[in-house]
């Protein structure tokens, strides 16, 4: 009863399993698993279908049990979910192991990419930049793909050029953005 009224089901205690919807049958999982005190924690879709308040406290538990020195490993499509909740992660895809480490190193394990502002910049300035693609523009805002040739301080001196630069900061794409683009270390 400890881990069901943890886990938010202390009044569904009395129900028939397969009476509860999706979500809180997830629930009773987690708790029957954490009754008998496990060495490690493996699940498979632990979010799945789960409302954000769920969400909270089902990872809100997992992380407690993490924390307490053991190990949490669940298979998950939600990588905003994973990408907000824990720090280490890896992505397999098919049933290879892609890309593993830390969150911010995933993030970041890109090519650079940079978010330039110049208001007065004439079209397609940023175009003509030598090792530099343009991956969008919003208005006078350009997100830049750089390869390892292209110097950004070289951009910032493009852009200030065209006159007043109001944005120069690096994009940080999504875990789930960063790994689309193929494998990394």
């Amino acid at each position: 009863m400890r881990w069901l009224d943890r886990l938010g089901l202390a009044a569904r205690g009395n129900d028939e399993v397969q009476a509860l919807s999706h979500g809180n049958q997830q629930r009773v999982q987690l708790a029957a698993a954490l009754v008998f005190a496990p060495e490690v924690l493996i699940l498979d879709e632990p979010f799945a279908e789960l409302d954000p308040v769920a969400v909270d406290v089902m990872s809100g538990v997992l992380r407690e049990q993490a924390e307490a020195g053991i190990p949490v490993l669940f298979s998950s499509h939600q990588l905003e979910l994973v990408e907000r909740l824990y720090d280490r992660v890896g992505i397999i895809r098919s049933g290879r192991m892609e890309a593993c480490g830390a969150v911010d190193e995933l993030r970041r394990g890109g090519p650079e990419r940079l978010w330039v502002d110049a208001p007065q910049a004439p079209a397609g300035w940023a175009q003509r930049l030598p090792g530099a693609t343009v991956r969008r523009t919003e208005g006078s805002r350009t997100l830049l793909e750089l390869d390892a040739a292209c110097d950004e301080q070289a951009v910032l001196r493009a852009a200030l050029e065209t006159g007043p630069v109001r944005e120069f900061r690096r994009d940080v794409p999504s875990l789930s953005a960063a790994t689309q683009a193929g494998p990394r270390g």
